[in-house]
């Protein structure tokens, strides 16, 4: 793997990097396997936690049948241990903290959730930002962008899959006229390939891309083309609260409660855990939302 220096060099200057091999080998079925599972009971209607068609961002509702991802795979009613420990992983976690720039006891736990293929609709996301509104003017876009998120953000492709497009470098600066006037919409692009500066990610079965979740971004779903891939973040404590509004609506409760603790195994997995209760605790329990759409 490319030297931890490099990997922060190449993420600070282009606002992504691609990793290869961080699902060791004897891991990959046993994900492969879980994440069937998940996708099975969410689409069944055994699984509520889930976001819908129709609907690109939190809060997402029921009212669709269809589905474009799978919320809270570490959580307890799935059974699925297999997530927990690649989350909490050796790769995982050196990859986080040298992205970020931090000791292993500053990172905190946050989201992990599947995107998938929708059973029967094409579905895509805006081009947006995480967590600055398309309507920011020039000067809010800027003042919000040399504001440190303290956070990293990442794709694992379970199956090859290229549905993430990007602007790289753009995680530094504010939108051009051209890319402002295409990012306006609360409608999906009708061609991602038009937006000045855009990289279309591919990744092939086991590649991570780790990006910027404030680099201008869109994405589309096939439903012909099958697509499970571990979609999570990760923290950097220092930061406080700062984290809390892009994390905690995706609604969180269920993990300050006992039965998800008991899943956890003690030493790294825990300290993660500690770290995230302590940033819910100090935003006061409170939630808002990023985005609209």
């Amino acid at each position: 793997m490319t030297s931890s220096s490099a990997l922060k060099a190449q993420y600070d200057a282009e606002g992504y990097v691609i990793v290869s091999d961080l699902i060791p080998v004897g891991d990959f079925a046993s994900l492969q396997g879980a994440s069937s599972r998940v996708v099975e009971l969410t689409r069944s209607g055994r699984w509520p936690h889930r976001r819908t068609v129709g609907k690109q961002f939190p809060p997402f509702n029921a009212d669709s049948p269809d589905s474009w991802g799978v919320q809270h795979v570490m959580h307890p009613d799935l059974g699925a241990p297999e997530f927990i420990r690649w989350y909490t992983s050796d790769g995982i976690v050196n990859v986080a903290k040298a992205l970020l720039g931090c000791d292993e006891e500053d990172l905190q736990m946050e989201l992990f959730n599947l995107l998938i293929n929708p059973d029967s609709h094409d579905f895509a996301l805006r081009w947006h930002r995480d967590d600055i509104r398309e309507t920011a003017t020039e000067e809010e876009e800027r003042e919000a962008l040399e504001v440190s998120h303290h956070g990293v953000q990442w794709n694992t492709a379970l199956y090859d899959d290229s549905c993430l497009y990007i602007v790289p470098k753009s995680h530094r600066k504010p939108r051009s006229v051209e890319q402002r006037a295409l990012s306006l919409s609360m409608e999906p692009p009708s061609d991602p390939l038009n937006m000045p500066g855009v990289k279309q990610v591919h990744l092939k079965e086991g590649e991570t891309v780790f990006y910027n979740s404030n680099i201008l971004h869109c994405a589309t779903y096939d439903h012909h083309s099958t697509r499970a891939t571990l979609h999570a973040c990760m923290g950097d404590s220092r930061g406080g609260s700062t984290r809390a509004r892009n994390v905690l609506q995706h609604g969180l409760d269920w993990m300050k409660g006992e039965r998800f603790q008991q899943t956890l195994p003690d030493g790294r997995a825990r300290h993660l855990w500690e770290k995230l209760m302590e940033m819910e605790k100090g935003n006061g329990g409170k939630m808002e939302y990023s985005l609209e759409g």
